[in-house]
């Protein structure tokens, strides 16, 4: 019995915390699920001996609703990442081409090596954007293109018109999974209709997710919209008994507490301008980013050496870059910390979190790591 109760201890002690301002690798919501989607996900722990439906309809019809659009064109995952698997079982075959921007979502070229495809990738561009050009010619034979946006690691959005022109140059059989998992975040004008894009492109898959905005990582629920013929070839896609019970009542919690979530949203894109803004008082050059993080390239500076162990955790790249999530006040002190040592600031960030800011000052001498910056690298 020890041994099992040891086990049940090691359990619960390895389960991440809910709030914990230094867990910025993997763009969570800093805080804990909204209370009413909190107590609706409690209220339904009893029904955990039951089997949620067979198919998750009442879902699909509950978010199809939302969306404005017919069920048959919303197909429903456990996360966005089954939603873009089933998408790659339905429509492609092993050998098969899939183009996507590099870097990208980390998921990308593990989900291409599982359903055998040959993965085509084309740089981002100087500001880290898509180079739609060239993904719309390494399309031409591809089977699928994958855009991101905002793009994840850099947080950059392509102008609509520049995406809609993309999108009238590839072939009508070529499949476009456009990825709007940071969505919400999102300023109104920077949107784009979806439903529709949906109806004038026949070929497009809209995907999205409730661990972002939502806050509901753990939950494990995506979804994703398009024209009603591609949405009912995908359905069939669809795993029996996949979805749990909880994902319908979390998501109707979620939809009913609207307010509330906007208002979290605010603060998250509010303190994203506070960082990028601190960032760039210090010299920094970061992307115009649109999500729930932040993007250094690694152009200047290794920025993988400079987080090292220094207690954010943020998301490393092979060019040197680094994502980092938004979080609360004091992770971006924290970031600000680690930033300023290596770059010789006294100060990075008030103790305050009023939003009120205090100019850094430039100690004369000194860096946190040899070879990691000088002052006159950080003159842009």
């Amino acid at each position: 019995m020890a041994a099992v109760r040891d086990a049940l201890i090691d359990a619960i002690t390895a389960s991440p915390e809910a709030v914990d301002p230094m867990a910025l690798s993997l763009n969570e919501y800093p805080l804990p699920p909204l209370p009413a989607v909190r107590s609706a996900l409690c209220a339904s722990l009893d029904s955990l001996n039951r089997y949620p439906e067979f198919l998750p309809q009442r879902l699909r019809s509950l978010i199809a609703h939302r969306l404005g659009v017919h069920a048959d064109q919303v197909v429903v995952g456990v996360g966005a990442t089954s939603v873009l698997m089933q998408v790659l079982h339905a429509v492609t075959s092993p050998g098969d081409a899939i183009v996507m921007a590099a870097p990208t979502f980390d998921g990308y070229p593990i989900f291409a090596r599982m359903a055998r495809l040959t993965t085509v990738t084309v740089p981002l561009d100087a500001h880290g954007r898509h180079d739609l050009e060239a993904m719309a010619d390494a399309a031409a034979c591809a089977r699928v293109v994958v855009v991101c946006r905002p793009h994840n690691p850099t947080g950059t959005v392509e102008p609509a018109e520049d995406l809609e022109r993309f999108l009238s140059r590839l072939p009508g059989d070529t499949v476009v999974l456009l990825d709007e998992a940071y969505v919400e975040f999102l300023a109104p004008q920077h949107r784009i209709p979806a439903t529709a894009l949906v109806k004038r492109f026949g070929n497009v898959v809209v995907v999205r997710t409730f661990s972002k905005a939502y806050g509901l990582a753990g939950l494990r629920v995506g979804y994703g919209f398009c024209a009603p013929d591609l949405g009912r070839m995908l359905w069939t896609m669809q795993l029996p008994f996949a979805v749990p019970l909880g994902a319908l009542i979390g998501v109707a919690a979620s939809y009913a507490a609207e307010s509330e979530l906007q208002q979290r949203i605010r603060q998250v894109t509010a303190e994203r301008r506070y960082l990028r803004m601190r960032m760039r008082a210090m010299g920094l050059r970061c992307t115009d980013a649109h999500a729930n993080f932040v993007y250094l390239p690694g152009a200047d500076v290794p920025w993988p050496e400079v987080f090292d162990g220094t207690g954010p955790q943020v998301r490393h790249y092979s060019d040197g870059g680094v994502r980092i999530t938004v979080g609360s006040r004091t992770s971006t002190r924290a970031v600000l910390r680690t930033i300023g040592a290596a770059m010789g600031y006294e100060e990075t960030c008030p103790q305050n979190t009023s939003g009120a800011t205090r100019s850094p000052s430039r100690a004369t001498t000194g860096s946190a790591r040899d070879g990691v910056m000088s002052p006159t690298a950080w003159s842009r």
